[in-house]
């Protein structure tokens, strides 16, 4: 699927070499869902740090309508992966 390129985000946290995995399943045997780096960050700064989405936009560098977006997808990606027992990867941009 082509689209436009994706642009550079600011991201203050080293997301990479994480994965995350359901217990007592070789990760080989489990389909992945590839959770991208710039997504991290926004579940990092909209839940955990529990900013407003403009003010993550603006440390994000970033419009408030592309935050929401990727903070969607994000929780999307997450939720997936918990509920049908998929490992969860950190890709980075």
């Amino acid at each position: 699927m082509s689209g436009r390129r994706r642009i550079h985000r600011q991201v203050d946290a080293d997301h990479s070499k994480i994965c995350f995995k359901p217990c007592g399943i070789r990760r080989v045997a489990l389909e992945e869902v590839e959770l991208f780096e710039d997504e991290m960050e926004a579940i990092r700064l909209a839940d955990y740090e529990g900013l407003y989405q403009q003010e993550c936009a603006d440390k994000m560098g970033i419009s408030r309508t592309t935050f929401s977006r990727l903070i969607e997808s994000a929780r999307k990606k997450i939720a997936d992966a918990l509920l049908h027992t998929k490992a969860l990867i950190i890709k980075i941009n």
